[in-house]
C-alpha cells in the first residue's frame, strides 16, 4: 500500500506536469498547439486515445487525432469522430457558463453512433470542452481509456482546458494571413517602391534647354563696304568707343585716286577742245555744229568727276552714331578685298545688350515670350545673369558650328550689364511637365521618327 508521502509526490509531480504543459501551450505555434493537446496532455492523465475538434481555418483540417501525424479525411473513422463531436456539440450548447469536463456514455448520442462506439474509442470516454471565459469553445477535447475517470484526473484537466482554451483563441485572433495577404505583404517592399517611383515619374519640373549663347548689342548700326575694293587700315581698335563721325575704315585709294586723275585730265581736255571749238564756230559753219556734241562730253566727264570725287570720300569710313566698334581683328580685315555691302563692323551701345541663343533643333521645345532664361558666361560662370525670352525664329539656320538652330533672343535685366562678345551657356525654362514624360522627350522623338507618326 502507497504511503501518504509518495501519495502527495505523485500530486506534486502531477502538478508541476500540469504547469510544464501550460506553459508549452502558451509557447508553442500554431502548427503544434493542435499536436501537443492530442498526445502531450498524456504526461498528466493517462488516456489511450485522444482527439481534439476545433474550429479551424479555412483549408486546416479541424480534427486531430493522437499518435498520427495528420488525420485521414474522409476514412470512416475520422467521419465518425466528426458526427459524434457535432452531437456532443449540439448537446453541450445549452449549457451557460464555464463547462467542466465530463464522463461521456455512448447512450447519450444517437442510436447509430452509439453501435459503432466499441468499434471505434474506448468505453470510458471523457469529453472536455475548451472553454475561457464567456466566449463560445475553442474546441473539445475527447479522452478515451479502458479505466474509469478519477475526480482527480478531472480537476487536472479542466485546469489544463482554460490554458488550451486561451492559446486556440489567441492563435485565432492573430490567424495567419490568407496567401493574398502574405503576397501583399513580402509585395510590399516592391510596393513601395514602385509608388515612390510613380511619384517621382508624375513630379511636375521646369522643361530647360542648354544651348550656347553670346551677349549682342541692341540695334547696332552696322558699317559696310560701300564699293567693291580693299581694306587700307582699321583707324580703331576691337570694342574701342567711338563717336559719331569718327574715321573708322579706310580703303586702298590707289585705283580711284589713279582714276579721280584721269578723269580730271579727261574733263581739262574736254573743256580745252569745246573752248577752242566755240571760237571756230564763230566763223565755220561745222564747229558750230560739234559745239552740242562737245558740251555733252564735257557734262559728262564732269559727272564722272564727281562720281570719283565722291567714291573717294567714300574710301573714309565714319560712325554712324556713338557706341563700340564691335569686330574681331583689325589685322585680319586689313588688306582684305571685300564686295558691295560686306559688313566690317558694326557700332553699338555698350549699354544696350541682349542674348543671341543657337538652340539646336533636336533639343528646341516650345518656348513663350517672356520666359525666364539664366546666362552662365564663360568668363564668371558662378555669377549667373537674368532675363526673358523676347524672340524665338520659326524656322532653323545653319549655325556658325554647321548644326541647324533655332535662334532666340532675350532681354537682359537692368542690373546685369554684360560686355558685348561675352559668350557662354544660356538656359531657357520652359513649362512644367511631369518628370517622365521630360526624360522620355528625346526617345519618343526617336521612336515616332521610326514609327513614322
Amino acid at each position: 500500500m502507497n504511503s501518504p508521502v509518495n501519495a502527495l509526490n505523485y500530486q506534486l509531480l502531477r502538478l508541476g506536469a500540469v504547469l510544464e504543459l501550460e506553459r508549452r501551450a502558451r509557447a508553442a505555434a500554431r502548427e503544434e498547439l493542435g499536436f501537443l493537446i492530442v498526445n502531450e496532455t498524456a504526461s498528466v492523465v493517462h488516456y489511450q486515445q485522444a482527439a481534439l475538434w476545433q474550429d479551424a481555418p479555412a483549408g486546416d483540417d479541424p480534427l486531430l487525432l493522437s499518435g498520427v501525424a495528420s488525420a485521414e479525411r474522409g476514412g470512416p473513422y475520422y467521419i465518425w469522430l466528426a458526427r459524434v463531436f457535432a452531437a456532443l456539440a449540439r448537446e453541450d450548447a445549452p449549457q451557460a457558463g464555464p463547462r467542466q469536463p465530463r464522463v461521456i456514455e455512448p447512450a447519450e448520442l444517437p442510436e447509430a453512433l452509439a453501435r459503432e462506439w466499441p468499434e471505434w474509442f474506448p468505453a470510458n470516454a471523457l469529453l472536455c470542452p475548451l472553454d475561457w471565459r464567456d466566449s463560445e469553445p475553442a474546441g473539445y477535447l475527447l479522452l478515451g481509456r479502458a479505466d474509469a475517470w478519477a475526480d482527480s484526473d478531472r480537476q487536472l484537466l479542466g485546469a489544463l482546458a482554460g490554458t488550451y482554451a486561451q492559446s486556440l483563441l489567441l492563435h485565432r485572433r492573430v490567424r495567419k494571413p490568407s496567401v493574398l495577404r502574405q503576397l501583399a505583404a513580402r509585395k510590399r517592399p516592391l510596393a513601395i517602391a514602385a509608388a515612390v517611383l510613380l511619384a517621382i515619374a508624375v513630379f511636375p519640373v521646369r522643361e530647360s534647354v542648354l544651348a550656347p549663347a553670346e551677349v549682342v548689342p541692341v540695334d547696332p548700326a552696322p558699317v559696310r563696304a560701300p564699293f567693291d575694293g580693299v581694306v587700307g587700315a582699321l583707324r580703331v581698335e576691337p570694342n574701342e568707343a567711338v563717336h559719331a563721325g569718327q574715321p573708322l575704315v579706310s580703303f586702298d585709294r590707289t585705283q580711284l585716286q589713279t582714276r579721280y586723275e584721269v578723269t580730271k585730265k579727261a574733263l581739262d581736255m574736254a573743256r580745252e577742245e569745246y573752248a577752242d571749238t566755240s571760237q571756230q564756230a564763230m566763223s565755220d559753219d561745222k564747229a558750230k555744229a560739234r559745239l552740242a556734241m562737245l558740251s555733252s562730253k564735257v557734262e559728262q566727264e564732269q559727272a564722272e568727276l564727281v562720281y570719283d570725287e565722291d567714291m573717294l570720300r567714300r574710301a573714309e569710313i565714319t560712325a554712324p552714331v556713338d557706341g563700340v566698334a564691335v569686330f574681331d581683328d583689325s589685322s585680319e580685315w586689313i588688306g582684305k578685298p571685300v564686295v558691295l555691302g560686306e559688313r566690317i563692323m558694326v557700332v553699338a551701345s555698350p549699354a544696350r545688350t541682349q542674348l543671341q541663343i543657337e538652340v539646336p533643333a533636336a533639343s528646341v521645345v516650345s518656348f513663350e515670350p517672356g520666359a525666364e532664361v539664366v546666362f552662365f558666361s564663360n568668363l564668371s560662370p558662378d555669377k549667373p545673369a537674368y532675363g526673358k525670352l523676347t524672340f524665338a525664329s520659326y524656322s532653323s539656320t545653319v549655325a556658325a558650328d554647321g548644326v541647324m538652330s533655332y535662334a532666340f533672343r532675350a532681354s537682359l535685366d537692368p542690373g546685369h550689364a554684360l560686355r558685348l562678345g561675352l559668350k557662354g551657356t544660356a538656359k531657357i525654362y520652359g513649362p512644367r511637365r511631369a518628370l517622365a514624360l521630360w526624360l522620355l522627350r528625346r526617345p519618343l522623338t526617336v521612336l515616332r521618327e521610326w514609327l513614322s507618326i
